[in-house]
């Protein structure tokens, strides 16, 4: 292993803006706005504020998803939050969320706005509001709310972790990125045995548990997520590949990535979600590369 420089912590640890890496002009060690800007809200009962980053794709798979199972009441206005721009410091979504991070969704179905943040959050108010892609037997919602904890604690060392000191860091370490990759290959081994005996994550069928996992793992496994397959070597869990491409086949599946994406094929971009015949007609392709204001 090659020796990294010397480096000894000093006694107090002081904030050095000028750190570099990817998101060096977004990330800070304290919390509250920087700015002062409102939401918007639009007509529906669900107000979305989000990035098709895996854990916002989460949630728009999981109001999809809903729509297609007829839940009229899961109708949304999904609103673009640029996070590289800082649009999560503003007033109005610090209020939402605390925390500054996507997705961050109000419900103004009731006498009063409901917020909900933290995706695996928002995947179980969504799932017991409408009463679907949660099983009530007890041992079957165990096993579901079980798998969807193991990925929301899981995701931090495969973002946080391997994609952050492989793909971001703005040097190449060794032992950070095969500390990370270890756990991050461990992961997948876990999954693909899981997947070796069962159908969908949980059992026999498709709940939140395979929503909260398939962008992160599913994406992984894909080689969606940074440029990594090769180096993985992710090609070779068999039933995690036969599980991703199922889920992936989804239509719910395919159009909540589309939600709130910023990049890739501008046909695959949905900027702004606000009718479902927008997957029609507001793409980025059709819209010429227009925001959604039309500027």
């Amino acid at each position: 292993m090659s020796n990294p420089a010397d480096y000894s912590p000093p006694k107090i640890w002081t904030w050095d803006q000028a750190s570099g890496g990817r998101f060096a002009n977004i990330n800070r060690p304290i919390s509250g706005p920087t700015h002062e800007k409102e939401l918007p809200v639009g007509r529906h009962p669900l107000q979305l504020y989000s990035l098709a980053t895996p854990n916002g794709v989460k949630v728009t798979v999981m109001l999809e998803e809903l729509l297609a199972l007829g839940h009229s009441g899961a109708e949304y206005d999904a609103w673009l939050i640029r996070i590289g721009e800082g649009d999560q410091f503003g007033s109005g979504f610090v209020s939402v969320n605390p925390n500054s991070k996507i997705p961050a969704l109000l419900d103004c179905s009731g006498p009063a706005p409901i917020r909900v943040f933290e995706s695996g959050a928002i995947l179980t108010y969504l799932a017991e509001k409408f009463g679907a892609f949660l099983p009530t037997e007890p041992a079957a919602r165990a096993e579901t709310l079980s798998w969807l904890f193991w990925q929301m604690g899981s995701a931090p060392y495969l973002g946080g972790g391997f994609g952050h000191f492989y793909a971001y860091a703005p040097t190449k370490m060794e032992y950070p990125i095969n500390r990370f990759a270890m756990e991050t290959k461990r992961q997948l081994d876990v999954l693909d045995r899981r997947l070796a005996e069962s159908e969908y994550i949980a059992g026999s069928t498709y709940t939140i548990a395979d929503i909260a996992i398939w962008p992160w793992y599913g994406g992984l496994a894909k080689g969606w997520l940074y440029d990594a397959a090769e180096f993985l070597q992710v090609g070779s869990y068999k039933n995690l590949q036969r599980w991703a491409d199922m889920i992936g086949e989804r239509p719910a599946v395919r159009r909540g990535r589309m939600v709130n994406r910023v990049s890739g094929d501008p046909a695959s971009q949905l900027h702004e979600r606000h009718d479902a015949s927008d997957f029609e007609t507001r793409t980025q392709d059709k819209l010429g590369g227009k925001d959604p204001a039309g500027t």
